[in-house]
């Protein structure tokens, strides 16, 4: 006896959107294109043809890059170990800033007379560049690595300080709710039903933050903050292009390292 075929069932249709529906997003994506064409000439786009025009000049530069000057290495990775060391110092720092200030930043935490300052003091300091404050140091504390520790301090702080609150804000309420019916204080809540739910992200966004102050404490060594960003620009200025490529080869490989460790401890972490 034959089977039967089956009968193939009808394939939804996706629902349409009415243009009034459709209006935020096209009002959005339109304002994104304008801006896009009235900033064309400002940022000299029409400059994009003298990267093949010019190229000689490129080459020219590159074939001295890969020509690096070694001599130096030990000099280098000394001050290599110097940034990483601030970037450490800077960002341990801001962790210890950032999580009451998180807290106090958070919308379920906080009450609303200390979370709007606090939200405006955080904005005011992730607003102000690292050079302006570390410019701001140095005249406290004079050239040198602490000026370029406080300066990642003060940014990465305020920084971390949003990506907490903002962790917080998306937390779980039963385990808060939990030691709460226990009787618990305030204080007790945050500890035991906020920060173990927050603690593994907290670590993460740690993490980031130092893998990019690594980045941060290089360009720091412009204002004579201390470490390898010191060397790599004397050899812009002198047109050290060989001992200027060695710099460079030995921030990569420890921006790499650094990357590739902060990866490993995310897993064991997430």
């Amino acid at each position: 006896m034959s089977v039967p075929a089956a009968v193939p069932s009808a394939v939804p249709k996706a629902p349409a959107r009415s243009l009034v529906q459709r209006a935020p997003d096209l009002l959005l994506w339109g304002g994104v294109i304008v801006l896009l064409l009235i900033g064309f000439k400002p940022v000299e786009m029409s400059h994009f043809t003298k990267l093949f025009t010019n190229s000689e000049n490129m080459r020219e530069y590159g074939r001295e890059l890969l020509k690096p000057d070694f001599s130096n290495l030990s000099l280098y990775v000394a001050q290599m170990w110097l940034t990483v060391q601030i970037a450490l110092w800077g960002t341990f720092l801001a962790v210890v800033i950032a999580i009451p200030f998180g807290l106090a930043c958070a919308r379920n935490v906080s009450p609303p007379w200390i979370q709007q300052p606090m939200r405006l003091l955080m904005n005011l300091l992730r607003s102000v560049p690292d050079l302006v404050v570390g410019t701001l140091f140095l005249v406290a504390v004079g050239p040198g690595p602490f000026a370029g520790v406080m300066a990642l301090t003060i940014n990465t702080g305020a920084v971390l300080a949003k990506l907490f609150s903002e962790a917080v804000e998306s937390i779980d309420k039963g385990p808060v709710e939990g030691v709460r019916a226990t009787g618990a204080s305030p204080l007790h809540e945050v500890v035991w039903g906020v920060i173990p739910q927050v603690a593994p992200l907290w670590t993460s966004y740690a993490l980031y933050r130092f893998e990019s102050n690594s980045r941060s404490a290089t360009v720091l060594g412009l204002i004579g903050a201390g470490g390898i960003g010191q060397l790599l620009f004397d050899a812009i200025n002198g047109f050290a292009y060989h001992s200027l490529s060695a710099i460079v080869i030995v921030i990569i490989v420890a921006v790499t390292l650094i990357d590739f460790l902060s990866q490993v401890i995310r897993s064991r972490l997430l």
